[in-house]
Formats: C-alpha cells, structure tokens, sequence
C-alpha cells in the first residue's frame, strides 16, 4: 500500500501546486488575460468572467487536494475515501469544462489521467487502510 499512497500524494501535490498556479491568476484578473485565455472559452458557459471558475478551481482542486495530501500524509482515518473523492471532483472539472469549451485539449486528458489514478489509488489505499505500509 505504501506505492499507492506514494503515488496519491505526488498526483494530490501536482494537483494542488498546478490549481493554485491557475486559479490564482484567474481570480486577480478574471479577464483571463494573465494565463492569455480569451474570453470566448466561456462563451457557451454562464459565466461572463474567469473570476467564479477562478474560485471553484482554487477550492475544488486546490484546497481540496491539500486537505487530502495532509490527510493522506498523517494516514486519518479514511484518507483513501478522500482520494478517490478528490479524483472524482477533478473528474467532474474537467468533464464541464470540455463540454463548456466544446472542445479538448492535450491537458484535459492528462488531468483525467490523473483523476483516474486518484480514483484507483484512493479505492486501493480504502481495501488495505487498516494494513501497515
């Protein structure tokens, strides 16, 4: 179980540093200017502006991912649950934001790779949790 958790907690830091890393410039300039997105991504979405997508990238994969690393790395009880949600969550992201774009590019099927290793991992770590690494 320890490549398992191994391999969760680089897929969950990944996760967190590369949500941040977007959603931060999302949120200070929700004219999408400073990662060079134009506006017209959002043109089939409800949104006017990447400030609330900005928001729920930083709480869905960013905060999230980091109280699931934290978890994962203290082994709380559970923490494989926690893994497997958050590639679920990450699946659900970049499921909508594919379907709002009308489109998919090269880093929506690697962030699904990873959601999927998330979700085997997380239900791998919730069969063997009570097992010493």
């Amino acid at each position: 179980m320890r490549i398992a958790r191994v391999v969760a907690m680089v897929a969950l830091a990944f996760l967190c540093v590369t949500a941040i890393a977007g959603a931060v410039p999302l949120i200070i300039d929700p004219t999408g200017r400073l990662l060079q997105m134009p506006q017209s991504i959002l043109e089939h979405s409800p949104f006017h502006t990447f400030l609330i997508p900005g928001l729920i990238l930083l709480v869905a994969n960013g905060i999230l991912s980091i109280v699931t690393f934290l978890a994962t790395w203290r082994r709380a009880p559970g923490y494989g649950w926690w893994v497997a949600l958050q590639g679920c969550v990450l699946t659900g992201w970049i499921s909508v934001e594919a379907i709002i774009m009308r489109t998919t590019v090269w880093d929506h099927f690697l962030y699904w790779s990873i959601a999927l290793i998330l979700i085997m991992a997380g239900l791998t770590l919730t069969h063997k949790i009570s097992e010493p690494d």
